[in-house]
């Protein structure tokens, strides 16, 4: 066997190009060339799903590709300082026989409201209908009458960049109602004023904070720091908070992806890795239009080099559709207090190829925490037979930066100063 050395491990094996994430009996790899096919991280409270997070993260960054994940409890920060031996750390290293090589990686940090990181911020006209639809709970009638808005605005050449600019817009239109019914159909003064009431929620929420300029460029995650990709972190403590908010912000960014990457067909390795954490908030209420939107676009952004993993408790919180294009799987336990749960773990159990060394439904309930069944694609993208399987350690810090370190990490960042100040100018609001 030759001698394979990682960035974040020493092993000897003979697997060129293959990502070393856990171990069984042997070790257990995730193909980079099938790294674009999706994946997925399940499990309950409690049971290791993040540290399973940090670790693929750390394993495409040291491919060299470049990854996206939300933090929901800043715990992900520690990603970017070296991680330090532990007793139980210890244990692993002499049963997988391997030694971890603690290391930083390069992490930069992003948060909308701009007080833990770099401000993410969008164009009301770029954000769209269909999310505002999502984030406002607007009905169909509603949904129509923000379109007719949104067309206004262009034909009249009054850009929509901030949320004061969509109440300036809403309010015109409204005023002058009977002028556009011939051409943009019947605009009633009750959606109007169901739209301004949401917008106003939506200001209490901290909408003012993400709608603007500079608007950002998501190819601005799409870097690498020498030979390591970029591990890009959003502190999402706070927009958690508001669920169709957090879900519809990261569903922009990931279509905002799909339509400025190129077609690059089946490569080596990923060009980039987008974590989807909470990923239940995303189709809870969604209307039939996200849906088929959704669907599409984890359908096909594939092509482009992407792989998208979803990170939720239980894989029964994401619909069939989308469940069934998500190739690498990590199922953590579950527990099964209810009928209902125990119908759910055995319709997940039957998800796997079958090991005959264990039944894979009583081991859902068995797993200890960082335990986890695994099936990965194999070079041909045919699904590996499950395996139970131990994560390996995280080679950052596991647990949070202290508020001094993340504020260097922010300011040492290549992006530092380049979205830091919003811009103002001419816009609706200004040209109404």
């Amino acid at each position: 066997m030759g001698r394979l050395i990682f960035n974040r491990l020493i092993i000897m094996l003979d697997k060129e190009n293959q990502l070393y994430v856990a171990h069984s009996d042997k070790p257990l790899f995730l193909v980079p060339k099938m790294a674009n096919r999706h994946g997925l991280i399940a499990g309950a409270t409690g049971t290791g799903k993040t540290v399973s997070l940090q670790v693929l993260a750390e394993s495409f960054s040291d491919l060299g590709v470049p990854c996206f994940m939300a933090d929901m409890k800043g715990d992900l920060s520690g990603i970017y300082k070296a991680g330090a031996l532990t007793s139980f750390i210890e244990k692993r290293q002499i049963e997988f026989g391997v030694t971890f090589d603690f290391q930083p990686y390069p992490a930069r940090f992003f948060d909308v409201y701009g007080n833990e990181g770099h401000p993410l911020r969008v164009k009301v006209r770029d954000f769209g209908v269909m999310l505002f639809t999502r984030i406002l709970d607007l009905n169909e009638t509603q949904e129509g009458v923000l379109n007719a808005v949104f067309r206004i605005a262009e034909d009249k050449d009054m850009p929509l960049i901030d949320l004061k600019d969509l109440r300036a817009m809403l309010n015109y239109v409204g005023k002058h109602s009977k002028e556009f019914q011939t051409d943009y159909g019947n605009i009633s003064s009750a959606s109007i004023g169901a739209i301004q009431r949401g917008l106003l929620s939506l200001e209490e929420q901290g909408g003012d904070y993400f709608f603007g300029e500079p608007a950002f460029d998501v190819m601005d995650f799409i870097q690498t720091e020498g030979q390591k990709g970029v591990v890009n972190v959003l502190a999402a403590d706070k927009l958690y908070n508001y669920p169709k908010l957090y879900s519809a912000f990261l569903m922009w960014l990931l279509t905002s992806l799909y339509a400025k990457l190129p077609e690059v067909g089946d490569m080596d390795k990923p060009k980039f890795i987008f974590f989807f954490d909470e990923a239940h908030l995303l189709f809870d209420d969604a209307s039939k239009v996200l849906m088929e939107q959704i669907e599409k676009v984890v359908r096909l952004i594939r092509s482009k080099g992407v792989g998208v993993y979803f990170i939720t408790q239980n894989p029964m919180d994401i619909p069939e559709s989308v469940l069934g294009q998500l190739g690498n799987k990590i199922q953590h336990a579950l527990r099964a207090f209810t009928p209902k749960d125990q119908k759910a773990v055995k319709k997940i159990a039957e998800t796997f190829r079958q090991n005959e060394k264990f039944d894979t439904e009583s081991t859902i309930l068995e797993l200890e925490t960082g335990e986890a069944l695994i099936s990965f694609l194999d070079e041909k993208g045919a699904p590996r037979i499950v395996e139970r399987a131990k994560m390996l350690c995280p080679q950052g810090q596991i647990g949070p930066l202290t508020a001094e370190e993340r504020k260097s990490a922010i300011e040492n960042s290549r992006l530092y100063g380049v979205y830091e100040n919003r811009r103002e100018r001419e816009s609706a609001s200004e040209i109404l």
